[in-house]
């Protein structure tokens, strides 16, 4: 079967081919036509340098790991024809001590689709059809759309930081950056039952976080920002910018915790460490998820949460290449999505 797959040939070069299925899926797999893709922060490293967090490519690959996809052929498996189906990227290896106790994130032989920390690399979502592990999909209620499941796996990437912050009902939250990863943050933050401010240089991105659950936003360089200092239980970094990183510090109270959700980029930029000492900050780390997919898929089954609100661009497959450069561009509030063909 031939279908239409995008491919990362070089740094800002993404092609389209024609792709050929194999004839026959691998036993634990099941066979799926694109519902609905979406954006990564690490896609888009990956099309701006074809590397990301020092994990060069070694050659060119279909990118995306945020997908949905309809079930085309179940292959033996317990999965209905047409279902549409959550698809959890992480194809972690389920014997090693730290799958055994549910940290799934922390297996040392997980695959990954779309990335250079896995080797042979594994060909992501970002094409027509595709397999992928049985395990690894979850059916979903009937009503659900495919571009609300397409937030399953960064919502519970989003859902783990804010886990690992120790987010309770009636904390008091700052989230530092309301590109997608933050806007999502902010919902699993308000789903927490805490009230949720937030901080971005776009005054159209706090609009979004309000859209989602945030009750106050500040724009960096326009509003007065003194107050916030020492107010936040709880500090969400979702920037990547070390300047963010050092608003945290400054943000959170003394003994409170500042969660790293982003992947904080090497800068020349200071980070005032020595506060982190004198107001006794816990910093805790995040990745990935664990039980969160779960969790994520059910909150958007309940109908809830307004996706609509950050949705930034649709685009087919073809278009993959414009996709990424209207990311690159800044242009887009939210998440940019990637269709299938007609």
């Amino acid at each position: 079967m031939t279908y239409t797959k995008s491919i990362l040939n070089a740094a800002r070069d993404v092609g389209v081919i024609q792709a050929d299925l194999p004839e026959e899926i691998a036993p634990d797999h099941i066979r799926m036509r694109l519902a609905t893709a979406s954006i990564c922060g690490t896609d888009m490293h990956y099309f701006r340098h074809f590397a990301n967090a020092g994990f060069f490519l070694d050659y060119p690959v279909t990118l995306g790991h945020e997908a949905c996809g309809y079930v085309e052929n179940a292959n033996g498996h317990d999965f209905p024809e047409g279902a549409l189906v959550a698809i959890n990227p992480v194809i972690q290896c389920g014997e090693c001590d730290a799958c055994l106790r549910g940290d799934i994130n922390m297996c040392p032989t997980k695959r990954f689709p779309g990335s250079a920390t896995t080797k042979p690399h594994i060909d992501g979502f970002f094409r027509d059809r595709f397999d992928f592990p049985a395990r690894c999909c979850r059916v979903v209620k009937q009503g659900v759309r495919p571009e609300h499941l397409t937030f399953a796996e960064p919502l519970a990437c989003a859902m783990h930081s804010v886990n690992r912050g120790g987010v309770t009902k009636g904390d008091k939250v700052l989230i530092t950056g309301c590109g997608p990863m933050g806007l999502l943050a902010t919902i699993g933050a308000a789903a927490k039952g805490a009230e949720v401010h937030v901080t971005d240089l776009k005054p159209e991105a706090i609009e979004a976080a309000k859209a989602v659950g945030a009750s106050a936003g500040w724009v960096i360089g326009k509003d007065d920002m003194s107050g916030l200092a020492n107010q936040y239980d709880v500090v969400i970094e979702a920037s990547g910018s070390p300047h963010a990183y050092n608003q945290a510090l400054d943000a959170v109270r003394k003994q409170g915790t500042v969660a790293i959700l982003s992947l904080i980029q090497p800068s020349e930029v200071p980070v005032n460490l020595h506060v982190t000492a004198l107001k006794e900050i816990k910093t805790i780390g995040s990745i990935l998820f664990t039980h969160e997919f779960d969790d994520a898929v059910t909150l958007i089954e309940s109908g809830t949460v307004d996706f609509d609100a950050i949705i930034g661009g649709r685009f087919p497959v073809s278009d993959t290449q414009a996709a990424c450069d209207f990311m690159a561009d800044g242009k887009a509030v939210g998440k940019v999505l990637i269709q299938p063909e007609g």
